[in-house]
């Protein structure tokens, strides 16, 4: 009996990932130069996003928080592009986006203020 070897991902550089299109409106994150479509969100996650985005707007300008709407390239050995569930730009970080045709901070622009990750229940994701 001939077995094969498990076939292993072709990993996307940033430059790939950032011309990729399927022409779906499917939202993609960049792991580890992996492409790994974006699963919906539950109600709690969603919830939480919009608590955390509402105690936000308390303190600081509407126009430097955001809910999915930034992509960031993390660094790392291998290319990564997150899609944060809430994010507060930073004035620097804001300004770098404005004009620009799609709203992704890249390793060479300011960082943003704070990112948050909100985590689904269960091992698999906390790990």
């Amino acid at each position: 009996m001939t077995q094969t070897a498990p076939s292993t991902p072709t990993l996307m550089t940033m430059d790939e990932y950032l011309a990729y299109d399927d022409g779906t409106d499917t939202r993609y994150e960049l792991v580890d130069g992996v492409l790994v479509e974006m699963p919906t969100e539950s109600t709690a996650h969603a919830s939480i996003a919009k608590f955390l985005l509402f105690e936000l707007a308390q303190y600081l300008p509407i126009v430097l928080l955001g809910i999915k709407d930034t992509e960031v390239e993390v660094t790392g050995r291998r290319a990564k592009c997150r899609l944060p569930d809430v994010i507060v730009h930073s004035e620097e970080s804001q300004a770098a986006l404005v004009g620009a045709t799609r709203s992704i901070l890249l390793r060479d622009m300011p960082p943003p203020a704070m990112v948050v990750e909100i985590v689904s229940p269960g091992i698999e994701n906390r790990d």
